[in-house]
């Protein structure tokens, strides 16, 4: 129990505090020292439980809560800071910093630390526990994600860009590192345009690099490109010009498919360059470049194949928020769909990759299926099944597929 005691102690100045300012009166304080009793109790038992220590930071966070409510209802003189100013949000911290000395290997806890100290403001005490929580984690890629970001939110790109290069020297097969890697590369491109449009320059004009570049960059954890582009003359204008036209993103996509060549990977980068607020013609030559390293990634990979076969078809319905509806009577829709169940069915005729026709056939009912499509187009879809199925030595699965779509459309 003397821990209690010594915690009670500890508080005292800070409630003398805010009785002082009007903020708590006699009662409510006889109530925070009453929960806090309880709560410092719980911790000193024998065996903590990790709830109890988040039962009394949630208790803090409500506390001060309230408090900044009170200062705002108030509308007190600014004065010097004092200790009440501060002591709730520390007794939150202490209360992580205790439960963490327990629950070393939970990283939801550090998670919720490091959360904790980001709303408050603790920017370098968010820097040193993310820093502890990597040491003891050094595999988990969410630990990275939410650093590389914390130094993004504070205008440091290259230290963004080394956490990550190093989670993903440990982390390879994680399709989230990847992404947010791209992400990242993503926005300096973005961030680099939206400063030569404030500065009034134009791609084309290629801007000089020493109004575009912070020379306290880590110059190790600069990409070529960006090295290059720091100099001046021709070689600089060219690595510019190059990074605006997405080299550094393609770079890291190429890298990300060679330490991770799978589907899902690709489809986690389609949507996010898709969905990234970047210029059209910078979307386009990195989804082109997405597509190329598929093909050459996954040459014989069903999903791959329709990926790339449908590609215009999700062009297209994204423009229209996902409406099919809208395509059904479009004649570019209708061309993008023939072409993709033309180029599908060339590569199931003409390989024996295990589950191509599988996947064929998920693509042919999932658009035979959906009620807008035009009565002709969904013959011509059945039309296509039935061919390929008649072929020698096709999948039986085939067969079955053009039975259950002509039993269908024959039902009333």
């Amino acid at each position: 129990m003397e821990r209690v005691q010594f915690q009670q102690e500890q508080m005292l100045a800070e409630l003398k505090d805010l009785v002082q300012k009007s903020l708590f009166n006699q009662s409510e304080v006889k109530q925070i020292v009453k929960k806090r009793t309880q709560f410092e109790t719980a911790l000193v038992r024998r065996i903590p439980k990790k709830s109890d220590f988040l039962r009394y930071a949630a208790y803090e966070m409500n506390l001060e809560h309230l408090r900044r409510k009170r200062v705002e209802r108030l509308k007190l003189p600014k004065t010097a800071p004092s200790v009440s100013d501060y002591a709730l949000v520390r007794r939150q911290f202490q209360i992580f910093e205790r439960a963490l000395k327990k629950f070393k290997s939970d990283v939801g806890l550090w998670i919720q630390y490091i959360q904790v100290a980001k709303r408050e403001g603790a920017r370098s005490l968010v820097g040193r526990i993310t820093a502890r929580a990597l040491q003891l984690h050094p595999r988990t890629p969410a630990l990275y994600i939410i650093a590389a970001s914390h130094e993004l939110n504070h205008m440091s790109p290259a230290a963004a860009r080394a956490l990550l290069q190093r989670g993903l020297r440990l982390n390879a097969d994680s399709v989230d590192m990847w992404k947010e890697y791209v992400r990242m590369e993503l926005g300096f491109v973005e961030g680099m345009r939206r400063r030569w449009n404030v500065l009034g320059i134009h791609e084309e004009d290629h801007p000089i690099a020493e109004a575009e570049t912070a020379a306290e960059e880590d110059m190790a954890s600069l990409a070529p490109e960006e090295i290059a582009a720091k100099k001046g003359g021709e070689e600089g204008e060219r690595a510019r010009q190059a990074i605006m036209d997405g080299a550094i993103v393609k770079s890291v996509i190429s890298s990300a498919a060679k330490a991770l060549p799978s589907i899902k990977l690709f489809s986690a980068l389609e949507v996010l360059i898709r969905s990234y607020p970047s210029q059209e013609r910078l979307r386009t030559a990195l989804l082109d470049h997405l597509y190329s390293v598929l093909k050459d990634t996954l040459q014989d990979d069903p999903h791959a194949v329709k990926m790339l076969a449908t590609r215009k078809l999700r062009e297209l319905t994204s423009k229209e928020n996902g409406d099919d509806s809208v395509m059904a009577e479009d004649e570019e829709f209708i061309d993008a769909l023939q072409a993709a169940n033309e180029s599908f069915s060339v590569a199931v005729g003409g390989t024996n990759a295990p589950g191509m026709a599988d996947v064929y056939v998920e693509f042919i009912e999932e658009w035979c299926n959906l009620p807008s499509l035009d009565p002709n187009l969904r013959a011509y879809l059945v039309a296509s099944l039935r061919k390929l199925a008649r072929q020698p030595n096709a999948p039986p699965l085939l067969q079955a597929a053009h039975m259950r779509l002509t039993s269908c459309s024959k039902t009333p």
